[in-house]
């Protein structure tokens, strides 16, 4: 996915943190959310599936965690705080400042799995059973779907389709007690989000 760069606002609000202001908290109980939504991803990771059938988790392990609530929140934090802490070192921030900062954010996500009652990692493979929706994987990746109502393997092989939007959007929040931090706009943080993809 091509780059995408972080608004100049950012980066010149980084740039003006001092030492002292930088870690400066908002006051007490007083906290800064700001939401945001990740889209534009064509494919999911396993983790990011779910399957409750013992024969597909047993191939995918990955899919038979209880929750994929865990791996989102972590990708999505990752991502947060590899760009912040990229930013502050270019505004030449030390990093226990840095460390400092991002001590003060926290990130929840809200996510719709896909469950996945079958994998198809062949479409020429014999299709059989076609009473669930059957996941198709190619290495850890989810790719496409063969959806429950496509009877036989040749009918699925012509259906692929692709994962339903409502798979492919992360929703969440991020809040922050961060004086600096408290003051960025909705597109900043969709700034620092949309990194997930580079």
């Amino acid at each position: 996915m091509a780059r995408r760069a972080i608004g100049p606002c950012m980066i010149s609000m980084l740039a003006t943190v001092s030492a002292v202001f930088g870690c400066g908290v908002l006051p007490a109980g007083h906290v800064r959310i700001g939401n945001f939504t990740i889209t534009g991803f064509t494919t999911l990771p396993v983790a990011m599936a779910r399957t409750i059938t013992a024969e597909v988790s047993t191939q995918h392990p990955g899919l038979g965690v209880p929750s994929p609530a865990p791996f989102v929140r972590r990708l999505v934090m990752r991502a947060v705080f590899k760009v912040l802490q990229d930013q502050g070192r270019r505004a030449l921030l030390p990093d226990p400042i840095i460390f400092s900062i991002l001590d003060q954010l926290n990130v929840t996500t809200s996510y719709e799995p896909l469950f996945c009652n079958k994998v198809v990692q062949d479409l020429a493979q014999d299709m059989g059973d076609m009473m669930y929706d059957k996941c198709v994987i190619v290495g850890d990746t989810v790719t496409a779907i063969c959806p429950k109502d496509m009877a036989g393997r040749a009918m699925c092989m012509m259906t692929v389709m692709p994962i339903p939007d409502r798979h492919l959007k992360i929703r969440g929040a991020i809040s922050t007690s961060n004086i600096i931090m408290a003051n960025w706009s909705r597109a900043m943080w969709q700034s620092v989000v949309t990194k997930l993809f580079e």
